[in-house]
């Protein structure tokens, strides 16, 4: 492969990503845990699949670094998940640690990567790689928006009957609660969204859309959402490594577009070879101007709580 992709953290979210990335042949995938073993024997789990499936890109894994050195995309999954009666902000502490150790030894041998996070709270862990990474913006971006945009799809599809592939959808802000879905630029093979259904019905997409994570949870139990969350990564790490320019919902470093200054929020950007190449400003409605300033907010309170 011409590739290499470091996807770092072997859980759910982690190892269906690079079985995603191996089995498109997008890149070769070094895989990295803590539990060393478990990355080992999950990238050799994946490759006794190549010869049924057909594809050629080699997965490895281990808990050492140096195997990722000259990657051009490092994804990074690793953190822990939110438990029963753990705060917001303990699960801050906690993933702020371990995305400063895992973007500081990536970094140590790929200088040039691209950073694209996962670990939750998404907006903040984007700026603590920012800060130890000393990347600009371009190479460094967080991924939410095409999962949020992915899940309505999905339920303007079913609500409608039609097809997804017909079906394009954004979403803007933060990751969580406070997210804000674009109805307004939302089609069904170029049809306006609200032009096919009442606006009753869209606010209930919408509202769906919003807690579309928790629903995952509250029947999992335990752990959450990883086969849309891998598939949404997949569309990031294609675009960058085929150069394609798609223009994605990401979690991005603002510098004064939508009015917002020196904190990640979600936005439509062009994704290429070089990373995020553009920022795409849509012209918002007063109501929506004032939903992203709510999820602005929100993300300032979780930087606050970095210091």
């Amino acid at each position: 492969m011409d590739h290499k992709v470091t996807v770092v953290g072997a859980g759910n979210v982690g190892a269906t990503t690079a079985q995603r990335i191996a089995e498109a042949e997008l890149a070769d995938v070094v895989m990295v845990d803590i539990a060393a073993d478990l990355a080992t024997g999950k990238a050799l789990d994946m490759m006794e699949a190549a010869p049924v499936l057909g594809f050629n890109a080699k997965i490895t894994g281990g808990g050492d670094y140096a195997p990722t050195a000259g990657s051009d995309v490092v994804v990074i999954t690793a953190g822990l998940a939110r438990k029963p009666g753990m705060s917001r902000d303990d699960l801050l502490k906690k993933n702020t640690e371990i995305t400063r150790g895992v973007v500081e030894e990536v970094v140590k041998y790929s200088p040039d990567t691209i950073l694209i996070l996962v670990t939750n709270p998404l907006d903040a862990m984007c700026e603590v790689a920012r800060r130890v990474s000393g990347f600009p913006r371009q190479r460094v971006f967080g991924m939410a928006g095409v999962l949020d945009a992915a899940r309505m799809r999905c339920f303007i599809a079913a609500e409608l009957g039609a097809s997804v592939e017909d079906v394009d959808a954004f979403v803007l802000g933060g990751h969580g609660d406070t997210m804000v879905p674009l109805p307004r630029y939302a089609t069904v093979n170029g049809i306006p969204l609200p032009e096919l259904l009442d606006a009753e019905t869209i606010e209930a997409i919408n509202d769906r859309t919003r807690k579309g994570g928790a629903e995952i949870v509250g029947y999992y139990k335990t752990g959450s959402a990883y086969y849309a969350p891998s598939a949404a990564v997949l569309d990031m790490v294609a675009s960058i490594l085929h150069d394609k320019k798609k223009i994605l919902p990401c979690a991005a470093y603002l510098e004064g577009e939508y009015g917002l200054s020196g904190l990640f929020v979600g936005v439509p950007v062009k994704l290429g070879r070089g990373g995020l190449e553009e920022i795409v400003q849509l012209e918002l409605t007063d109501g929506e101007k004032a939903q992203l300033a709510t999820s602005a907010e929100a993300v300032r309170g979780l930087l606050e709580a970095l210091g």
